[in-house]
């Protein structure tokens, strides 16, 4: 019995050292791939909202958006220069006049009134946010 086991042959260390690399990159490389579409599972699409154009007429801002990335997005606020927006409303491609709700691919226009008094020359911040927190954000100068 001893004689079989001292004439028994085992892998040499440089080819055990590689398969243990090669097993573990593939397991790898199969969990990346594995999460990678977890993840856009669960994203349902990601949000990338394009401000085409902004225009002032005294108080009120009209912002005209266009949904650029691979799923809806809702505006939960408009901002200019920080400060939170009243009477929002919405037309063109959106769900309703309240519903900021945006498809995939489509362009609508938001209306607001500012609470930062318009001066004409002046630059200004405008911002989109949506329900998930990511803001938009668009420099205009008020026409003189």
């Amino acid at each position: 019995m001893r004689k079989l086991l001292k004439h028994k042959k085992a892998l040499s260390p440089v080819v055990a050292a590689i398969i243990l690399i090669a097993v573990t990159v593939a397991v790898s490389i199969a969990v990346a791939a594995w999460m990678g579409a977890l993840t856009i599972g669960f994203m349902g699409g990601t949000e990338e909202l394009r401000i085409t154009s902004v225009s002032f007429s005294g108080s009120d801002v009209t912002i005209v958006v266009m949904n650029v990335g691979t799923g809806k997005f809702v505006v939960s606020d408009v901002k200019v220069d920080g400060q939170s927006c009243t009477g929002i409303g919405f037309s063109g491609g959106f769900a309703s006049a309240t519903d900021g709700t945006l498809d995939k691919g489509s362009t609508g226009t938001i209306d607001a009134t500012s609470p930062v008094t318009i001066n004409p020359g002046v630059k200004y911040t405008i911002s989109v946010i949506t329900t998930r927190g990511n803001q938009f954000d668009y420099t205009k100068t008020a026409p003189s």
